[in-house]
């Protein structure tokens, strides 16, 4: 693979890792402890702060501020990282904030993402693989999101909450509780549980019997009238037949935060 190429008004820090094939743009500041991968472009106007440890084939966008301090006043400079995994798309204005020492102290994102402009990924946050943030989709500290998740434009997620995998927010929602694999929720007031993420499902390969599975935990769960420890009876002896279902059933399980209903 050829050289970095970095553009002369770029200002790279000499402890920087910089890998092959890597491009950096005009006026883009990398500073130091920051590895980059190869075959990662980044745009003019970026910032990369370490430390900071950024996989392959990743393409960040014009005015991204990558690995910048956590947004958060119980930090007091102690070491902290931000690692992002291969191929992720990171488009105008993002901001992606290292962790706190109190809160794990890393910041991580997998592979193969889409963060759209102005989105904003909080210090200690999880995010899996195959997500889509779109414009102004918002983390707070601690959120944990698994993959394939959607956040539609202007979502924001409340500090500790957890998106399960599949799951769908709709554009505007504010969710301050933790949201099952598979459920989409829609904006009223915070958001709220509006049934599952079945055409989304349905795209990655998800046959009928699963996805009618899936319905019917939810509709155990959300539309039956059961309380919670009712439902979660029913959704164990559903589990015997169905990973999805265990899947499902084992997050309302681990929950620290009360279950979005």
């Amino acid at each position: 693979m050829a050289e970095a190429s970095i553009h002369p008004s770029a200002s790279v820090d000499p402890s920087a890792r910089i890998g092959s094939g890597v491009v950096i743009g005009a006026f883009t500041v990398i500073g130091a402890d920051v590895e980059i991968g190869d075959g990662t472009r980044i745009g003019p106007h970026c910032s990369v702060h370490g430390p900071t440890k950024i996989g392959r084939d990743n393409h960040f966008h014009g005015h991204a501020a990558i690995g910048g301090e956590p947004q958060d006043k119980k930090f007091k400079g102690e070491r902290t990282e931000l690692v992002i995994g291969d191929r992720n798309t990171v488009r105008e204005f993002v901001t992606l904030n290292r962790g706190t020492g109190d809160g794990g102290g890393v910041t991580r994102i997998g592979d193969d993402n889409w963060i759209l402009a102005y989105s904003h990924v909080a210090h200690d946050c999880i995010v899996g693989s195959h997500c889509i943030f779109s414009n102004n989709a918002t983390l707070a500290g601690h959120v944990e999101i698994g993959d394939y998740v959607i956040l539609s434009g202007f979502a924001g997620i409340h500090q500790f909450c957890r998106i399960g995998a599949h799951a769908f927010v709709g554009m505007g929602a504010l969710v301050n509780g933790d949201v099952p694999p598979f459920v989409m929720v829609a904006a009223d007031e915070y958001g709220r549980p509006r049934g599952i993420n079945s055409e989304g499902l349905k795209r990655r390969g998800f046959d009928a019997e699963r996805i009618a599975a899936i319905k019917r935990a939810y509709r155990t769960l959300y539309v039956s009238g059961a309380n919670l420890a009712d439902a979660r009876v029913q959704l164990a002896e559903m589990a015997q037949s169905s990973d999805d279902i265990r899947a499902f059933l084992e997050f309302i399980e681990s929950g620290e935060r009360p279950l979005l209903r």
